[in-house]
């Protein structure tokens, strides 16, 4: 099941690319809430499998990947505890705000004179989940990486989604601003994140979770500096993501967004990847009480 997770929302996103402009505007939010709806559904599951599982990691290889020298990378969906606490939390805290936006977005676009643009919302809202999807059920720091970019770029189009008016429809490019700020501040955080993973990959030799946890504490008894910048190169992407100082600064101008956004992306999901991110490398962590130091504070 774990790889509906992922194609479920985009299932959903590519009916309404196609179909979109023939359906009504109660059909098209149905499409985008019940593919939101089917991750949350196989969430469920997959959090009970966990459970009768007593909490044991189950990998589901789903296709190969990246075979190049040697990295070695296949497309595998990580199903553990804390991937599957996260799984529940995005679809279904997703799924609730899909139907609010159906009628919020009724609304909106009307205010707004452009009611094209009902569609094009929730094909953005459901390639967030499919994004969000992938970074909290990778089994490796690339696949994360795929997800961390792919809910950056959704969230540069939906901050972003009324760019040539303001919230009273007055022509303006605030909101474009705004999404261009969001977008430039994730990079920088996300260049933290990069040189986390070269690191990772020159000294450790993988990307994939098990084997960097496995080769992490020779390391940290040889060289602990590299464990220190590592863990510290990749809270710039936490702070980035999960907009902490000093990188907060796009997380006000996104508020421009439609209120649907603010939900989903600035209160209940995609602040929470750096928080994920943190959580997923604790065996990192706990190596260097410096790092774990620097994160709290």
């Amino acid at each position: 099941l774990a790889p509906w997770l992922v194609f479920a929302p985009l299932t959903g996103l590519l009916i309404n690319l196609i179909f979109g402009r023939r359906f009504s505007e109660k059909v098209v939010g149905t499409i985008a809430s019940l593919a939101s709806g089917t991750a949350f559904v196989i969430s469920v599951f997959l959090a009970y499998s966990v459970s009768i599982n007593h909490g044991g990691m189950m990998s589901v290889p789903f296709a190969q990947w990246i075979h190049v020298g040697t990295l070695n990378l296949d497309w595998t969906f990580r199903v553990d505890s804390l991937s599957t606490t996260m799984m529940l939390v995005v679809s279904g805290v997703g799924t609730l705000i899909h139907i609010y936006a159906i009628g919020y977005m009724h609304e909106d676009v009307r205010f707004k004179n452009d009611e094209g643009r009902f569609t094009r919302f929730f094909i953005f809202l459901n390639l967030f989940i499919a994004a969000m999807m992938i970074l909290v059920s990778g089994d490796s720091y690339m696949m994360l990486f795929v997800g961390w970019e792919g809910v950056g770029l959704c969230s540069f189009l939906l901050i972003g989604f009324w760019y040539e008016m303001d919230t009273l429809a007055r022509p303006s490019w605030a909101n474009s601003n705004a999404a261009k700020k969001a977008f430039i501040t994730n990079r920088i955080g996300d260049f933290g994140f990069l040189i986390a993973g070269f690191l990772m990959f020159w000294h450790l030799g993988s990307f994939q979770f098990d084997e960097v946890f496995k080769a992490a504490p020779a390391i940290a008894q040889s060289a602990p500096w590299v464990i220190v910048a590592i863990t510290l190169f990749m809270l710039v992407g936490v702070a980035g993501k999960s907009a902490q100082i000093p990188l907060y600064i796009w997380l006000p101008d996104a508020m421009a967004g439609p209120t649907p956004v603010s939900a989903l992306i600035h209160a209940a999901t995609m602040v929470t990847a750096g928080v994920y991110l943190v959580t997923r490398s604790a065996p990192l962590y706990t190596l260097v009480p410096q790092a774990q130091y620097i994160v709290a504070m």
